[in-house]
């Protein structure tokens, strides 16, 4: 797939709606940060917030700034944003940090609540590491959590139930791998790429966390204003069509130098 050009992937990002006018309504937005101002640990995602995201209002403001929604505490309903270019600026910043990870050699965990719309970003980005060096943590085996069990495929660790690769906002299935490999004196990843519980639990800990987040899931933009995450990219996790993150994948392994073969940036529009 030729390298989408900064523009191109702009544009994309806005034509299959990762960002720009994303299909999450703006009355959700409103209720999610409404609900982890007023404490609801679920919308809190693995983060320990305390007493300082109390007023939705401060939630909506580092939302407009990190995430591009509107910032106008009036508009109650109807449709809600995400800014491709601060899509784009994160994706920049989270390419820095996989070329630190590659130059370090770094063992590095990759997690996803969103496995119908993620799994491949992630599995993708954990083939360049290793190519590069980099040590693709494996979890302890039998882990459970939240009813389920926590699994590895194609290298990213999720939560199974009923054979099923689940959706989960849950921080349970992060905390049992650092547990686990706590408990059997296994070192700690360097670096987890996630979303969701999955990434808030691994910077709350204390470890590396760069991930992707949407414009109804405040907390881990939060953790980044306050440092607890390195990076957050904004963008809708889970568009109709996963292959729609194609482009955004090639954008992101260039950027960090991570592509075998790296092809002539294309200036034209990538495919959808």
């Amino acid at each position: 797939m030729p390298i989408p050009s900064r523009a191109a992937l702009v544009d994309h990002l806005v034509r299959t709606r990762i960002a720009g006018d994303v299909a999450t309504p703006r009355d959700n937005n409103l209720s999610h940060y409404r609900k982890l101002a007023n404490g609801d640990r679920h919308y809190w995602l693995g983060l320990e917030l305390g007493d300082r995201w109390t007023d939705e209002q401060d939630v909506l403001a580092v939302m407009a700034e990190r995430c591009g929604v509107n910032d106008d505490p009036a508009h109650r309903a109807g449709q809600d944003t995400i800014d491709p270019e601060l899509t784009v600026d994160a994706l920049e910043r989270m390419a820095a940090r996989l070329r630190k990870a590659a130059d370090g050699r770094e063992r590095v965990l990759f997690a996803t609540g969103h496995p119908g719309g993620l799994l491949d970003v992630h599995r993708r980005t954990a083939d360049a590491l290793r190519r590069a060096g980099c040590e693709i943590v494996r979890i302890p085996s039998g882990l459970i959590a939240d009813e389920g069990l926590v699994v590895q495929f194609a290298d990213v660790a999720m939560l199974e139930r009923g054979a099923t690769l689940w959706h989960t906002h849950s921080p349970a299935p992060m905390a049992a791998v650092l547990d686990a490999m706590a408990h059997l004196g296994r070192p700690l990843p360097d670096l987890v790429v996630a979303d969701h519980g999955w990434a808030g639990c691994a910077g709350q800990r204390g470890v590396d966390a760069i991930g992707y987040a949407d414009c109804n899931d405040p907390a881990l933009f939060l953790g980044e204003s306050e440092g607890t995450l390195q990076v957050t990219v904004p963008l809708d996790d889970h568009v109709t069509d996963p292959r729609s993150y194609d482009p955004m994948t090639e954008y992101l392994l260039h950027a960090a130098g991570l592509l075998e073969d790296d092809a002539p940036v294309r200036e034209a529009e990538p495919a959808a």
